[in-house]
């Protein structure tokens, strides 16, 4: 089974900076990584009017969209409940790794990233899942802190946790 691992934070942490700088580093470990971003938003992945979201305006279920450098389904939900994770996991192609960003109520190992000066609460205190904070402010805390501008020591934490290369 692919390892997966949360990042899970306040909105303005830092959550996708941080994964968009550290997947070079994990794909020069030689690492195949997959990345799952939840949101509570609605989003397009094409504009109104094109073919693809007039097809799904239409009733398709299903649309792909393909061409030579990538392809993207879009699955409408029309009323119907929203897939677990682990159901999203099961779409997925093969890879070393799944980074996960949100899903915050899953039950996988996570880190949080962690900006104090944004004044919202933290998560780690009420989720025992998470095992370390990546921060940009000293902790007094019982877990692992990592600071949030290196990228390189989260990646290191997150493969040596997982047992990765």
């Amino acid at each position: 089974m692919t390892p997966v691992f949360g990042i899970a934070g306040r909105s303005g942490s830092g959550k996708t900076t941080l994964i968009e700088a550290m997947l070079p580093l994990l794909g020069a470990r030689g690492l195949r990584v997959n990345v799952i971003k939840h949101s509570h938003h609605d989003f397009q992945m094409e504009p109104p009017g094109k073919d693809s979201a007039r097809f799904r305006t239409a009733g398709a279920q299903e649309v792909m969209i393909a061409s030579p450098y990538r392809y993207a389904i879009v699955h409408e939900l029309r009323d119907a409940p929203e897939p677990t994770l682990e159901a999203q996991l099961a779409r997925l192609s093969p890879a070393d790794l799944v980074l996960v960003e949100g899903f915050k109520q899953a039950a996988i190992p996570r880190i949080e990233v962690y900006r104090p000066a944004l004044g919202k609460p933290p998560l780690h205190t009420e989720d025992p899942a998470f095992l370390a904070v990546v921060t940009d402010a000293p902790l007094d805390i019982d877990l692992p802190c990592l600071p949030l501008n290196d990228p390189a020591q989260v990646a290191d934490f997150l493969c040596r946790t997982l047992g990765l290369r």
